[in-house]
């Protein structure tokens, strides 16, 4: 069980992408706990809800039908859309971002059949472009 980095969503395969919806259903029901996702429970409903939102629209993009929203409309009972921030502020970084990246380009390169070249070129930059970003930020050490 995994939730993607927020800013990979609109580059996910299809089957990762479908596979986030029901893996967020499954949160919304039973609250599971996995090692990969009990961070999510440290923040404010609100985090996921945005996160939420991000997976469904990624999916009404492409075209997806989603049928049924009776566990995600009940999870999120009573809780406020918040204005656009930073979620998942100390988990969804840029060493999150490695991780993912190098997950899913490890799925590329073993021929995932759904992942298209387009998509995974368009990981890739967006990577490299972060990367870039991230080490013209980083602290220099000292001894």
């Amino acid at each position: 069980m995994r939730l993607w980095h927020i800013e990979v969503i609109p580059m996910l395969p299809r089957g990762q992408l479908l596979a986030q919806w029901r893996e967020l259903n499954s949160v919304f029901a039973k609250e599971d706990q996995h090692i990969l996702i009990n961070y999510i429970y440290e923040y404010p409903k609100e985090d996921l809800l945005l996160y939420t939102e991000a997976v469904v629209g990624e999916m009404q993009r492409r075209g997806y039908k989603i049928r049924v929203y009776d566990k995600m409309n009940a999870y999120f009972h009573g809780v406020k859309k918040p204005e656009p921030y930073k979620l998942f502020a100390h988990h969804h970084n840029f060493v999150y971002l490695e991780i993912c990246y190098f997950n899913l380009k490890e799925k590329f390169i073993r021929g995932q059949k759904d992942y298209e070249k387009g998509l995974f070129e368009q990981l890739e930059a967006f990577y490299e472009q972060k990367k870039t970003e991230f080490s013209c930020h980083k602290k220099p050490k000292t001894d």
